[in-house]
């Protein structure tokens, strides 16, 4: 990089502050078909009143193809408005938070390809103010790869907790620097309506060099004063504002539990926070993923593999005992699920390929269930000191205790997806391969 004046390293960083002032939180999620669609998702100040995304493919030097979309979405929130927080210094304070919430699912992309954007702050035609390059590949590789990460409740009093989570994103792009996506089982901030704390967030630089996926956890969707009992339910005005995911949910779950393409995977990501029996909400989330399978398998290319993604852990790390995995194991033996991945226990789970609560070599049936640790080296838990439940089912478990990082590194293939649990210092600690059905 060249040296820059005195004047220039000035004008530099005014603008660049200028334009983090007007239009912040910039993150690419999938479209429905990752092949060719991509979300973008970014706010404005409510002095913006003209922005968009100015796209294309990387091997585009110059910009001279570069393809200009208005937002599809442009709402005023105030829903984080008042709330009360923490600065980074600890010092309590209430969010001031209002702005306009924009979005736009680009369409048309081509396939398997590197393209970058930036967001435009045209509220001033005569010095239009840009974003720094921000950068997505699109579906299509034979084999293409992800980090799976979860439960780093970014939290601007102790910054080490984004420190330690993106760390461990980068060591897995230095062993795969050809990394796809990010794919989180949510809890990515300690409290999520806490907007200053997004706003952080979608600073690091991943969220500029990756698309994400990532579901609703508890903390996404909770503040400084929400207790552990009794708070489901809660708008999820704390996902949708922070996010732009195709809005193919079902009712009341438009844009928050969604379904995406990559490749020859089908993901499909629910909200655990809107799961009452009582309510009929779980029958109403099963129904949904019965319906999401049967029209993919129906379709000209069905995927080779399905993966369902929630928060809520399937079974609790610490014990053993059963937890989501109650709920769900019938449905997902129902509609052949061959992988289900969640976090939330901050402890390592994984299974062999399961099918009626017995083992399988998961060649024709069997579906394996893994979940994360915490990856932020401070909310990771220990074993219970007790006979571990579940231990015919459970076939590996992973902690540091409290100080735990890590992340699964996942590289699927025409016919294998390859999971690997690396450490913070990128060693394999365990791994598995979930097979092709033969149907």
């Amino acid at each position: 990089m060249k040296h820059l004046t005195a004047t220039a390293a000035f004008l530099l960083a005014f603008t660049a502050a200028t334009f983090g002032q007007n239009v912040f939180s910039i993150s690419t999620g999938p479209g429905e078909n990752a092949s060719t669609q991509m979300g973008i998702s970014w706010a404005t100040g409510l002095d913006v009143h003209d922005s968009y995304v100015l796209y294309t493919e990387e091997s585009d030097a110059d910009w001279s193809r570069a393809i200009k979309v208005l937002p599809q979405q442009q709402e005023l929130c105030t829903s984080f408005q008042g709330i009360p927080s923490n600065r980074a210094d600890g010092e309590a304070f209430f969010e001031d938070a209002v702005f306009t919430k924009c979005g736009v699912m680009l369409t048309g992309l081509r396939p398997d390809t590197d393209y970058k954007y930036t967001v435009v702050d045209a509220s001033k035609t005569d010095s239009p103010l840009k974003s720094r390059e921000y950068h997505f590949r699109t579906a299509g590789a034979s084999k293409w790869s992800a980090c799976i990460i979860s439960d780093f409740h970014s939290y601007p009093p102790l910054p080490g907790r984004l420190v330690s989570a993106m760390g461990m994103i980068d060591r897995i792009q230095e062993i795969d620097p050809s990394l796809d996506f990010v794919f989180s089982p949510g809890d990515v901030v300690a409290w999520g309506g806490s907007y200053s704390f997004w706003r952080r967030l979608f600073e690091e630089p991943n969220f500029s060099e990756l698309m994400w996926a990532r579901v609703n956890g508890n903390h996404d969707n909770w503040t400084k004063t929400t207790t552990l009992t009794g708070n489901f339910d809660i708008p999820h005005d704390f996902f949708t504002y922070t996010s732009y995911y195709p809005a193919n949910g079902y009712r009341g779950e438009l844009g928050i539990c969604y379904h995406f393409r990559y490749g020859n995977t089908l993901f499909i990501m629910l909200n655990t926070e809107d799961m009452s029996d009582k309510k009929g909400e779980f029958e109403e989330a099963a129904q949904w993923v019965r319906s999401v399978v049967a029209q993919a398998r129906a379709g000209e290319d069905a995927p080779t593999f399905i993966v369902a993604c929630m928060h809520y852990e399937w079974f609790v790390g610490t014990n053993g005992r059963t937890s989501q995995y109650g709920r769900w194991s019938e449905v997902f033996d129902e509609v052949g699920m061959d992988l289900a991945v969640a976090g939330n226990n901050h402890v390592y789970v994984r299974t062999q390929p399961l099918y009626k609560g017995e083992k399988t070599d998961g060649k024709r049936n069997g579906t394996v269930y893994i979940q994360t640790t915490a990856s932020d080296n401070e909310r990771g838990r220990s074993f219970a000191d007790e006979p571990l439940q579940n231990a015919e089912l459970i076939e590996k478990r992973w902690t540091e205790g409290s100080k735990s990082v890590s992340a699964i590194h996942m590289e699927v293939s025409s016919d294998t997806i390859s999971l690997k649990l690396r450490d913070r210092d990128g060693n394999v600690v365990d791994s598995c391969t979930v097979h092709a059905k033969k149907h």
